[in-house]
């Protein structure tokens, strides 16, 4: 029976031409199975193993030793208990395995063909693997295949001879339509493996990297490194903007991407469904970017909040629409274009908004520091925004102000300070009232608890009865930082309710 194991395994390897230890671990697999055949053996851990010059093999039964048997796997596992009393002496740890020698199953004609066909089974997954990993070795960053078919899930794209692709539904462009034979265009993503060890290559027509490696491919000044595509922000199929660079100055970016009468970026438009493409200039300079990026809306003027990372931008009443675009398409993309938050407003809404700061700021004014109107105006006119900037600004600069006297910047400043004063006192005085079981609350900071007790919140659970937009408008915290604060100031109920279910279980 050796001899002909070793016949059969020298034949196989020469027919199918692959390495004969291919078909000894088919062989030991075969030999496994029908093993496993036999009566009673269906449950069992076995494992047949061939020597590789004599051709004799034989079947063990393995067995997983563990700590106590829970009776789940009764015929794979034994306790350490078990197999030191059946072989007294034996050198064995929890986790190991005992193997026991158990009789051959026979090789027959059913065993030779269950080898025969895991052999062809495997050629057939090596042969994979090699065109797979030949392709990885030469790709292009984008794919030309053929569709072979379409199907719910996506298109089945074949990239290679007995290589095929996917393009998921999500990473398709909406509104397209292939057939069998079409040949397509898409960006390599990644090798994906799924159980049993398969490995599908996905591909996108949607992502923005791939109108990225469009322009590359249209523009060689791109490839030549005389222009940079710095950003690119895309609604798939339908609109993208790209943000281009010139490192040569003789070159306009712009006009290069957009070619003649259009050439290059209606070469790449037509690519991807006829989604239409704004070539905007980038800027490192925050203001300039972003008025670019809102092209071709015409900004009037931008306010930057650098805390909020959020802009406000102004423009006239017939800009407005063109500025938001249809469904807010071109603000959403100019602001992931820019990474900043973009707030659109009319000038007479940014007027209106000034208005009404300016008003709560003249009435802070006059209410906190008991100062007259025609005062309180001119500090909002000269840019003061609260009883702290008027209370510790440099003497000089109060009376670097025209309509202010030195008795009346003196007066001015000690009434501010009064007001700093008092506010923190009275501050001190609200914290004073908190109650142990906030103060002592996981996630709060002093800064936090001035907040709440402001707000008038001065136990555990009047802050666990917040919402999370309550909060963060209380204190100003991220959103992933209020939701921890009141999560905390949650915790007790949760636990007496456990209490609670227990004892009445």
């Amino acid at each position: 029976m050796s001899r002909e194991i070793l016949d059969l395994a020298a034949a196989l390897a020469s027919e199918k031409n692959v390495e004969p230890d291919v078909v000894f671990e088919a062989l030991e697999v075969a030999l496994g199975i029908a093993a496993k055949k036999k009566a009673d053996r269906e449950h069992m851990d076995l494992e047949v193993r061939i020597h590789r010059e004599t051709g004799e093999y034989h079947t063990v039964r393995k067995w997983l030793i563990v700590e106590d048997l829970d009776y789940t796997y009764p015929e794979l596992e034994k306790t350490i208990e078990q197999i030191q009393e059946e072989i007294p002496g034996i050198d064995i740890q929890v986790g190991d395995y005992y193997e026991e020698e158990i009789p051959n199953e026979a090789f027959g004609r059913q065993a030779a063909q269950t080898a025969k066909q895991i052999i062809l089974q495997k050629i057939r997954d090596a042969e994979r693997e090699q065109i797979l990993n030949d392709f990885l070795a030469t790709r292009e960053e984008i794919v030309v295949g053929t569709v072979k078919r379409v199907e719910r899930h996506g298109i089945i794209v074949e990239i290679a001879p007995k290589l095929d692709a996917l393009i998921k539904r999500e990473d398709c462009l909406p509104r397209e339509n292939y057939r069998g034979g079409d040949k397509i265009r898409a960006l390599f993503l990644q090798v994906e493996e799924f159980n049993g060890g398969r490995k599908q290559v996905l591909l996108s027509r949607s992502s923005p990297e791939f109108l990225r490696k469009l322009f590359e491919q249209e523009v060689p000044e791109i490839k030549d490194g005389l222009l940079e595509i710095r950003e690119v922000a895309r609604d798939a199929g339908q609109r993208a903007k790209i943000a281009v660079l010139t490192n040569d100055q003789r070159i306009d970016p712009q006009g290069t991407c957009i070619g003649v009468r259009g050439s290059r970026v209606n070469a790449v438009s037509n690519e991807i469904g006829g989604e239409r493409i704004d070539v905007v200039l980038w800027s490192d300079d925050t203001a300039q970017f972003i008025i670019n990026a809102l092209s071709p809306a015409q900004v009037s003027r931008i306010v930057i909040d650098e805390e909020k990372h959020a802009v406000d931008v102004i423009v006239t009443e017939e800009q407005l629409a063109l500025a938001i675009g249809r469904g807010g398409q071109n603000v959403r993309l100019a602001a992931e274009l820019t990474g900043w938050q973009l707030n659109i407003m009319t000038s007479q809404e940014a007027e209106a908004r000034d208005a009404a700061e300016e008003a709560a700021l003249r009435e802070l004014f006059v209410s906190q520091m008991g100062v007259d109107e025609d005062i309180a105006n001119i500090l909002v006119a000269e840019g003061f925004t609260s009883v702290e900037e008027v209370a510790y600004v440099a003497l000089d600069e109060l009376q670097e102000i025209e309509d202010f006297s030195d008795e009346q910047v003196n007066d001015i400043r000690a009434k501010a300070r009064d007001a700093v004063l008092k506010a923190a006192l009275e501050a001190e005085e609200k914290l004073s009232h908190i109650a142990d079981d906030l103060k002592n609350l996981d996630g709060l900071d002093d800064d936090m608890l001035r907040d709440l007790a402001e707000a008038n919140i001065l136990a555990r659970d009047d802050l666990a009865e917040l919402s999370v937009d309550e909060l963060i408008e209380i204190t100003g915290v991220s959103k992933e930082k209020a939701q921890e604060v009141i999560l905390a100031a949650r915790a007790h109920w949760f636990a007496d309710d456990e209490a609670a279910n227990e004892q009445a279980a």
